[in-house]
């Protein structure tokens, strides 16, 4: 357990990878950022009672160290952006689905 009384087996980070500036496949879809945003109030609807955190990565900005890997992967075109990582795993990229994401947040709890 951690400082904030959470199991930590039972953590769920979500990390969405994106940039201001839209990929050019993406551009009828919504931005990272509002991907995040979108996904934040969608979790927090389905799952009230979990503790769910959620976070968004600029690319093209200074990156922590422990987003390195997904952003340089996202940079070198291995993926699409936006980009949700949940607990480390690549869940979705590009049009996000909410069902795999859904899925997997049920998977940890």
């Amino acid at each position: 357990m951690n400082e904030e009384g959470v199991h930590l087996s039972n953590r769920v980070e979500i990390v969405v990878y994106g940039a201001e500036n839209k990929c050019a496949s993406c551009v009828h879809l919504p931005s990272a950022i509002e991907t995040k945003e979108w996904l934040e109030a969608a979790l927090q609807r389905k799952y009230p009672e979990k503790k769910i955190f959620i976070r968004y990565v600029d690319i093209e900005k200074e990156i922590d160290e422990k987003d390195k890997f997904f952003a340089e992967a996202i940079l070198n075109d291995e993926y699409f952006y936006p980009l949700v990582v949940l607990n480390d795993e690549v869940v979705t990229e590009g049009n996000p689905r909410l069902k795999e994401i859904y899925a997997k947040v049920e998977q940890i709890s």
